[in-house]
C-alpha cells in the first residue's frame, strides 16, 4: 500500500520536473498542433458524422436502457421475494439446504 503511494509521488514529481523543463513554449506548440488538427475540415466532417449518428441512435438507446432497467427491477423484486420464502421455510423448521437437496435429487 505504502509502496504504491511512493511510486505515485515519484511519478508526479518526475512529470512536474519534465513539464517545467519543457516550459510554456512547448505547451503552446502542442496547443497549436491540437488546434490545427481539430479545425481540419476532414476532422470536422467526421465530427459531424458522429453527431448525426448519435442523434439517430439516441431514441434506440433510450428504449434499450428503459427495457433493461425494467428487466433488472423485475428480477430484483422477484429475487427478494425468493429470499423471504427461504426465511419463512427456515422459520417453519425446514432448512433451505434441506429444501435445495430434495429438489436437486428430484431433478435426477
Amino acid at each position: 500500500m505504502m509502496r504504491g503511494k511512493l511510486v505515485l509521488l515519484v511519478g508526479i514529481g518526475i512529470g512536474y520536473v519534465l513539464g517545467a523543463r519543457a516550459g510554456r513554449e512547448r505547451y503552446n506548440e502542442i496547443k497549436r498542433s491540437v488546434s490545427r488538427f481539430w479545425n481540419d475540415p476532414r476532422v470536422q466532417h467526421q465530427v459531424q458524422n458522429v453527431e448525426e449518428f448519435a442523434k439517430d441512435k439516441a431514441p434506440d438507446v433510450v428504449d434499450f436502457l428503459g427495457e433493461t432497467a425494467k428487466k433488472v427491477v423485475t428480477r430484483s423484486s422477484s429475487g427478494s421475494s425468493k429470499g423471504s420464502t427461504a426465511k419463512a421455510r427456515s422459520a417453519n423448521g425446514k432448512s433451505s439446504s434441506t429444501t435445495r437437496s430434495s429438489s436437486t435429487s428430484a431433478k435426477k
